[in-house]
């Protein structure tokens, strides 16, 4: 597998740096896993002959963007922004603009795309994520759902793939992403490589979400947030909500379905499953007890809902 790897000014330095080292290591160690697996080369395309990460890592550019097409997967890291409004100027930039053209140009029949983190975004302004599943960070969510509303985004799962297209999420999901691609040559070479370098799977990025920072920007949404919190135990109605609130319901599906992807419901559901899997964790109370403090009237129906939540957020195999 040839991997071609895009670097620009600016981009993170730790996901360029976290890529090349997993590839790496699954050339060297490729021979003792499985001999019979074909060699694995990565280089660096860039618009430029030398860029500088965030870290002040220099790199030198092996080929130019022109050339992506002679690679099996071009690799689109993170841009180096931690902002929408950064994150945009910087896909405004020439640089950027260049690796976008490229990618444009590319033959999905012959070259997979994958991309990390805010590297999303330049790929899906080439359109080629229309009516697709993709995932990038998850406090930039709101601002791809408003760029790229066709896309259907996944902010729970850390690597998605639909077909050719491979995406994942916020800044060190580039590690889950090297190893799917390592994944898709062996899956033992892969699992020989995560036990080499200590790397835990990490299925999900639901753990880490803030709903309430990343949906601050609504204020409907975030007061319905803090309202439903506070009553978890108690039975959910989405009509009393909405006027508890000072809005109608039509009003507050819209809003929570723009802001989060996801119905009043099913946020409801999350934050019970967000909690329960707390208590779990940092309490002795039994399944029975945990299950009405999150507003179940049995434990059997919230074992059921996060064994549920397990197998929906397991890592997609490669195809």
């Amino acid at each position: 597998m040839r991997i071609g790897l895009i670097a620009i000014d600016g981009c993170f330095g730790s996901a360029i740096a976290s890529i090349i080292d997993i590839v790496r290591v699954a050339e060297g160690a490729r021979r003792d896993v499985d001999p019979r697996i074909d060699p694995i080369e990565l280089a660096i395309l860039g618009p430029k002959r030398r860029v500088t990460t965030t870290a002040s890592m220099t790199l030198s550019v092996d080929h130019p963007l022109s050339e992506s097409g002679e690679f099996d997967v071009v690799v689109v890291p993170a841009l180096g922004t931690l902002t929408a409004a950064a994150t945009n100027d910087v896909l405004q930039s020439r640089d950027a603009r260049s690796v976008i053209a490229s990618l444009g140009r590319l033959d999905e029949a012959t070259t997979r795309i994958a991309a990390a983190c805010t590297g999303v975004f330049a790929v899906a302004e080439t359109g080629r994520m229309h009516h697709r599943r993709a995932t990038t960070s998850w406090f930039l969510g709101p601002e791809f759902l408003r760029r790229y509303p066709t896309v259907a985004l996944d902010l729970d799962t850390m690597v998605v793939v639909d077909g050719n297209l491979v995406t994942a999420g916020a800044a060190f999901a580039h590690i889950d992403l090297a190893l799917s691609l390592v994944r898709s040559i062996s899956p033992d070479l892969a699992q020989h490589v995560a036990k080499l370098l200590i790397i835990d799977e990490r299925p999900s990025q639901a753990a880490f979400v803030a709903y309430e920072h990343l949906r601050h920007e609504d204020p409907i949404v975030v007061e319905f947030e803090r309202f439903v919190r506070a009553r978890l135990d108690e039975p959910f109605n989405i009509t009393f909500v909405a006027q508890s609130l000072g809005t109608s319901r039509r009003t507050l599906e819209r809003r929570v379905r723009a802001a989060l992807n996801l119905t009043p419901l099913g946020f409801v559901q999350r934050l019970r499953i967000e909690r329960a899997r707390h208590l779990l964790a940092t309490t002795d109370l039994t399944s029975a007890e945990i299950a009405l403090r999150v507003g179940y009237a049995n434990a059997e129906t919230l074992r059921s809902l996060l064994r549920r939540e397990r197998r929906r957020s397991r890592p997609i195999a490669m195809p």
